[in-house]
């Protein structure tokens, strides 16, 4: 990558991408190109909610607030009020959801003068809405989407990191919420709390610095050809990014294989032993395991599938089940067999484990957090992140109107 690739279009797209909002005001939502165009009404833009899955198919969750909270029911209607640091158990009642001595469809509950809301055993900004679903109840935490990132930024990446990184992470942590929320056919929520989604627990991820970058960057998002990119991201890649279709099946042009800054990473390289018992319940069949060899990788090494070769026959595995299996970090890796001290007198001693050698954390997709962190460490700021790890994408502003 050069200094000189060009992240921001000098040309305005010529359709808009309407956003999906769920929000009283019913507002619509385009793209404009980022060229210094402030919001079209900055108080409007806290409109823009996102639905995070707080708890999923429980069977009760406790809801309350640091301050006085209204409790509605599905249709809005006022059932009552929860007392400022209380908190009720929300449980299943009948087709719907019990909560104190009130019981409807679903429930919300919403404090007062922007105080935080308890769910579970956290708190959040923003309200929750709690759903009863087939195995239980779902709570969703309806939150503004800047309000939101606060928390991502911080639970993604170390807060301390330099400011740029921190801006990288939420313009992408952005993106990827965006493309979830309009590509999502969940009528609940849009996405989970998780690292399977981003990684999100509430103010307590919380930092100046991640509110400093959230908002040195609202609004911001990635897009090729006028649509919001599905931005996802890793920790650190091990010397070398992804192309995602050799990992994920489909090709995208933005999500491209590229050079990484990720060395000075502590997960950069790793190490883990595992007995020869241990990796022949990955494939019981073979009996004792004597060899494993690669099959098919990815470009980078990357293992798709592996050989379990044993005294008893083959069979192959594939690499996400061996990462899976002994809670690797990637699977970038390598395995070597190990022999005892003393050799067996016919000179055909079976291993006796084996070492697993790899490198990265993550996918090896998109943006590498370590990567990023490396950059910024050496001066570039996050449009330049941003352009080397989603290639060929532009940066734009959402625009509520």
């Amino acid at each position: 990558m050069t200094t000189s690739e060009a992240l921001v279009s000098n040309q305005t797209p010529q359709f808009l991408i309407p956003l999906r909002l769920r929000t009283l005001g019913q507002v619509a939502a385009s793209l404009s190109v980022l060229l210094g165009v402030a919001l079209a009404n900055p108080a409007q833009a806290a409109e823009l909610e996102l639905r995070v899955a707080i708890e999923q198919d429980v069977s009760q969750v406790e809801v309350g607030g640091n301050t006085d909270a209204v409790v509605r029911d599905g249709s809005g209607r006022v059932l009552g009020e929860i007392q400022g640091g209380t908190g009720l158990v929300a449980e299943t009642g009948g087709q719907g959801v019990r909560l104190g001595q009130w019981q409807a469809d679903s429930v919300w509950v919403e404090p007062e003068n922007d105080g935080y809301i308890w769910i579970g055993s956290k708190w959040y900004r923003g309200k929750v809405r709690v759903v009863p679903t087939a195995s239980g109840l779902t709570a969703v935490n309806y939150i503004d989407l800047e309000e939101y990132l606060y928390s991502v930024v911080g639970g993604e990446v170390p807060t301390n990191w330099p400011l740029e990184a921190l801006k990288a992470q939420a313009v992408a942590a952005r993106s990827y919420a965006l493309y979830q929320r309009q590509s999502s056919a969940n009528t609940v929520f849009d996405v989970g709390d998780t690292t399977r989604w981003q990684f999100y627990d509430g103010i307590k991820e919380e930092a100046p610095s991640t509110q400093a970058a959230v908002q040195a960057t609202e609004g911001q998002v990635l897009t090729y050809n006028g649509q919001i990119i599905n931005a996802v991201f890793h920790s650190s890649s091990g010397g070398h990014t992804e192309n995602v279709e050799d990992v994920w099946q489909n090709p995208l042009p933005y999500l491209r294989g590229v050079p990484d800054y990720d060395q000075n990473a502590p997960v950069f390289s790793w190490s883990e032993n595992v007995s020869a018992d241990q990796l022949g319940q990955l494939a019981p069949s073979v009996g004792n395991v004597v060899a494993i060899e690669p099959v098919r990788t990815t470009p980078q090494g990357r293992i798709v599938t592996l050989r379990v070769i044993g005294d008893a026959g083959e069979a192959q595995v594939t690499g996400d089940q061996v990462r899976r299996a002994f809670e690797l970090r990637s699977t970038l890796f390598s395995i070597e067999p190990q022999y005892n001290q003393v050799a067996s007198t016919d000179g055909a001693q079976p291993p006796s484990g084996f070492v697993i050698q790899g490198r990265g954390f993550g996918h090896g997709i998109g943006m590498s957090q370590y990567g990023a962190y490396g950059m910024a460490s050496q001066g570039q700021d996050y449009r330049n992140i941003l352009s080397h790890y989603y290639q060929g994408t532009t940066l734009a502003r959402i625009r509520v109107e």
